[in-house]
C-alpha cells in the first residue's frame, strides 16, 4: 500500500460493477432524447457527489494517432472544464510555437469508469475535443472532424454509420521490447502456439483472458477472443458501434493491452510487421450504413449487397492509392503487405480472396457489411474512419468504366511509404477529406519518419523502423532529430 491510499478510500469497483456503469454510459451517449447538456450535467453532478474519485484522465490523439493522456484533479476539472488549455506545439502535427496554446474540452458522452487494477483506483476517463483559437474544432484533431462528419450524415441523409474493427497484436517477451529492439536479436515471442491452439495456461492465453476481462469491464461488449495465425499473436473482437466510439474503443483497446502486458512483464506490440517470415498485424475495418434501423448495405437476400454498398466499394477502390498513407501510415506497415502472408495488397474486392483490399463477409440483413482489410493497427483510427466514410460516400469514381470492369481489374497498393506519400501529396481528394493544413502536416510527419529509415528495407526488420515508429515512446531519441 502506498502513500495516501492507506489514508483515503479511493473508488475501486468490481469488474461486474464497471461493466454495468460503462454500458449505461454507452447507452446514455446514444440516447437521442438526451441533449449534450443533459449528459454533461449528469457527470458533473456525479463527480461532485462521488468523493472517492480523485482524478479525471482527459485523453486525445495527435495527427498520427499517438495517444496522449492528462490527469486533472477532479475538483479543478469541475471548476475549470470550460477553460482547459495545453501546449499544442509539443504535439506532432498540431500547432507551432508561435501559436502554441490549444483548448481542450471534455466530450462528456465519452465518460467511462476505469479498471483500478490497470489504471489505479479513483480514476475515470473522458476523451477531449481539441479547439482552435476561434472556438472551432481544431483541423488536426481527427476525432472532432470525424464527429462533425457523422453528425452531418445524420442531418443530411439520416445515415448512421456502423464500424467494427478486428485489431491484431503480438505479445513480446520483456518490458519495453520495442525501445530495446536490436536487429541481430529480433523480438522474442512468449508463445509458440498459433490459431485456436494455445494451451489454457500459456502466457498468451493468460494475457488474453486478463485483457478480455478488462475490455468487458470497459463496456466493449465482447464477442470472441483468440490467438491469431502467427505465434504469440492475439485478436479480441467486440461489437460494432458508431465511428467515434469505435475510434475511442480502439485507442483504449491498445492502451489496455499495453498496460496489462507490462504488468505481466511483457510488451503488447501493434507494429504491423515486427517479425519477418510470419503474418503481420492488421486492423480490418467492418463498415455498414443504416437508416431508421434498416441496414442500407443489405441487398435483399443472404450474402447480397445493395447498390449503395457496391458504390461505396467502387469509390474506395478508385481512391485506394490516395488514401493508402492514411490506412498504412508507417514505414513498417508496408512490410505487412506481402501476398505470401494473406496480406491484402490487391486493389479489388472479393468474397473469398483475402489478398483483396475489400472483402464481402457472409452475412444476413443485420450483419451485411464490407470489410476493408488494408488497414494497419498503428493508423490513426479517427482519420481512417473519416477517410473511408468520406471516400465511400462522396469520393470520385470512374464513371466511364463499366461496373464489371472497374470491380474486376487488379491494381496494387504502394509497397513502400515513399510511393504512398507521393500519391497522398498529389491527391485533391485527400485535401477534401482532411483539409490542406492537416494534409501538409501529415506529409511532414511521414517524410520525417521515412527519411530516418532505409528506402529499400530488405528482408530484415531494421532498428530505425522500430525506434522511430510513431507509436513507440522514444522521446530521448526523437529529440535528437
Amino acid at each position: 500500500m502506498n502513500g495516501t491510499e492507506g489514508l483515503k478510500k479511493f473508488l475501486l469497483l468490481s469488474y461486474e460493477e464497471l461493466e454495468k456503469l460503462n454500458l449505461e454510459a454507452k447507452h446514455r451517449a446514444q440516447d437521442t432524447n438526451l441533449s449534450y447538456e443533459n449528459v454533461r450535467d449528469h457527470y458533473i453532478n456525479y463527480l461532485k457527489e462521488e468523493n472517492r474519485i480523485k482524478a479525471v484522465t482527459l485523453c486525445f490523439s495527435d495527427l498520427e494517432g499517438r495517444f496522449h493522456m492528462l490527469d486533472y484533479d477532479k475538483k479543478f476539472l469541475i471548476s475549470s472544464y470550460q477553460n482547459l488549455t495545453f501546449d499544442g506545439s509539443s504535439i506532432n502535427g498540431f500547432s507551432n510555437v508561435e501559436q502554441s496554446d490549444l483548448k481542450i474540452n471534455p466530450d462528456w458522452k465519452s465518460f467511462r469508469w476505469l479498471p483500478g487494477d490497470v489504471f489505479g483506483p479513483g480514476k475515470v476517463i473522458v476523451f477531449g475535443q481539441i479547439m482552435d483559437h476561434d472556438g472551432s474544432y481544431y483541423h488536426s484533431d481527427m476525432r472532432s472532424q470525424l464527429q462533425l462528419y457523422v453528425e452531418e450524415l445524420g442531418k443530411k441523409h439520416g445515415y448512421r454509420p456502423n464500424v467494427s474493427v478486428e485489431c491484431e497484436g503480438f505479445l513480446l517477451d520483456g518490458v519495453n521490447a520495442e525501445q530495446n529492439y536490436v536487429r541481430q536479436d529480433g523480438f522474442k515471442l512468449v508463445s509458440s502456439g498459433g490459431y485456436f491452439n494455445s494451451l489454457p495456461q500459456d502466457p498468451l492465453r493468460k494475457f488474453i483472458d486478463c485483457f478480455a476481462n478488462a475490455q468487458r469491464a470497459m463496456g466493449f461488449e465482447n464477442e470472441k477472443d483468440h490467438p491469431e495465425v502467427a505465434p504469440s499473436q492475439f485478436e479480441l473482437n467486440y461489437t460494432y458501434c458508431d465511428p467515434v466510439t469505435a475510434g475511442d474503443q480502439l485507442q483504449l483497446y491498445k492502451l489496455l493491452a499495453r498496460q496489462i502486458a507490462n504488468n505481466m512483464g511483457m510488451t503488447a506490440s501493434f507494429l504491423p510487421k515486427p517479425i519477418a517470415g510470419i503474418n503481420g498485424n492488421g486492423m480490418h475495418c467492418n463498415i455498414s450504413i443504416s437508416k431508421d434501423g434498416k441496414n442500407l448495405f443489405f441487398g435483399g437476400e443472404p450474402g447480397a449487397l445493395s447498390n449503395l454498398a457496391y458504390d461505396f466499394i467502387d469509390r474506395v477502390l478508385f481512391s485506394a492509392n490516395d488514401i493508402s498513407l492514411i490506412l498504412n501510415s508507417s514505414v513498417n506497415s508496408y512490410r505487412r503487405l506481402d501476398p505470401k502472408f494473406e496480406a491484402p495488397n490487391q486493389i479489388k474486392f472479393s468474397k473469398n480472396d483475402r489478398t483483396s483490399m475489400v472483402r464481402i463477409p457472409m452475412a444476413n440483413e443485420n450483419s451485411a457489411r464490407i470489410e476493408v482489410r488494408t488497414v494497419a493497427p498503428d493508423a490513426n483510427p479517427f482519420m481512417v474512419f473519416l477517410s473511408l466514410l468520406k471516400t465511400g460516400l462522396e469520393g470520385p469514381v470512374d464513371d466511364a468504366a463499366e461496373n464489371t470492369q472497374k470491380r474486376s481489374r487488379t491494381r496494387f497498393i504502394p509497397d513502400n511509404i515513399n510511393d504512398a506519400i507521393r500519391h497522398f501529396k498529389s491527391s485533391e481528394h485527400i485535401q477534401k477529406i482532411i483539409g490542406s493544413d492537416a494534409k501538409d502536416k501529415f506529409v511532414s510527419c511521414k517524410l520525417a519518419s521515412a527519411h530516418r529509415c532505409p528506402r529499400a528495407l530488405g528482408q530484415n526488420i531494421k532498428e530505425s523502423e522500430i525506434w522511430f515508429h510513431h507509436e513507440v515512446t522514444n522521446q530521448l531519441l526523437w529529440s535528437k532529430f
